[in-house]
């Protein structure tokens, strides 16, 4: 108890410190909280990790974790404007079909990883052939 209480305290300060700049609404206030953000695990971002550990090593591995945050910039920026243009019916559809999304892409993974042999979905393993035979002469 007395370790964790220094870790709270700290984190009631953050929350206090975000909770003001949000109520400032500032493109700069928007900035640092999109940034800050990033840093907040995640399913995909979980998954993006496992990825760059299997690159091999760290300079492939930071790589691929870098072009994943990129990546990912298009589709927040998108996120937000679009929120601020949807109508609310269509926001509470949007979130309606989140779970089916989710559902379907976790299908397609499973698929994906069966390796069945469905052409673009679900392909047959790569199955290297090494060929040993000796000659004697």
């Amino acid at each position: 108890l007395s370790f964790s209480r220094p870790v709270y305290q700290v984190i009631g300060k953050i929350k206090s410190s975000l909770g003001k700049a949000l109520k400032k609404k500032t493109a700069d206030t928007f900035l640092t909280i999109g940034f800050l953000n990033g840093f907040l695990p995640c399913g995909l971002v979980y998954m993006a990790l496992l990825g760059a550990i299997a690159m091999g090593t760290a300079v492939e591995g930071s790589l691929y974790m870098i072009l994943f945050g990129l990546g990912t910039v298009p589709l927040m920026t998108t996120a937000v404007y679009l929120s601020g243009i949807l109508k609310d019916s269509s926001k509470r559809r949007i979130r309606k079909l989140i779970p089916v999304f989710v559902v379907i892409i976790g299908l397609l993974f499973i698929l994906r990883g069966m390796g069945l042999g469905i052409p673009y979905v679900s392909p047959k393993p790569m199955v290297e052939m090494v060929s040993t035979e000796l000659e004697c002469h």
